[in-house]
């Protein structure tokens, strides 16, 4: 499971676009706090502290317990569901908290990461990977950093699929099972070869054949004669 993080927070009262624009000069990034079973409320957060806590870690969805100066509940377990950059600087614009209860099921994105070497790629095979990251439901104490799947077994033309896969105990897939993670497929240098010694058997063959026909027709010819 992934390790819970402190995120210290401020309750925000000021709002409106020229109060948003003092707040992320002064170093702070605005967020919104809300969940199925509480109001809304607006929060800002440290611009570094938030910047380090996304830069160390795979998935941008990621369980904090959120300590907020100012609010009703000081210490709320959120997961960060939303992180909105600008799209030309990359800088962070706005940050979405999805309140949760430690008792009740979460959806979350969780990045992959294939592990160990395809017996496939020593035959002249290559690893594709068909997805990064998968959506999954668990509670909040389940929920991995990362998914890790083990792919050293697999040969030119075998697949992982979310129903081969082993997903951590209390952690399951929204997708179907069918779903391929990764196959081995053969490389185009492998299929063209395949193909250049059954072209070069054909032509050979083709030749024998055309031989052999010759070589009937004269000896019909000289027997006519």
């Amino acid at each position: 499971m992934s390790d819970q993080v402190n995120l210290k927070a401020e309750k925000r009262d000021d709002m409106g676009s020229a109060a948003v624009g003092r707040l992320r000069r002064g170093g702070k990034i605005p967020g919104v706090v809300y969940g199925s079973t509480q109001e809304s409320y607006a929060v800002q957060i440290d611009t570094s502290t938030i910047k380090n806590l996304l830069r160390n870690s795979a998935s941008q969805q990621i369980l904090v317990n959120l300590q907020i100066e100012g609010a009703k509940e000081t210490n709320k377990l959120a997961l960060i569901q939303d992180v909105q950059q600008h799209a030309i600087s990359g800088d962070i614009l706005h940050i979405d908290f999805n309140a949760v209860k430690e008792d009740s099921e979460i959806h979350a994105r969780v990045p992959i990461e294939l592990i160990g070497d395809p017996v496939g790629i020593k035959q002249g095979g290559i690893l594709d990977t068909l997805l990064h990251d998968i959506e999954v439901h668990c509670l909040p104490k389940d929920l991995p950093a990362a998914l890790k799947f083990d792919v050293s077994e697999l040969d030119i033309g075998d697949s992982l699929s979310i129903a081969s896969a082993e997903f951590p105990e209390g952690v399951s897939a929204a997708l179907d099972g069918e779903v391929l993670i990764a196959i081995v497929n053969e490389t185009r240098a492998a299929l063209s070869e395949g193909e250049d010694e059954g072209g070069e058997e054909g032509e050979e063959g083709e030749g024998e054949g055309e031989g052999e026909d010759k070589e009937g027709q004269s000896e019909d010819g000289k027997e006519s004669s």
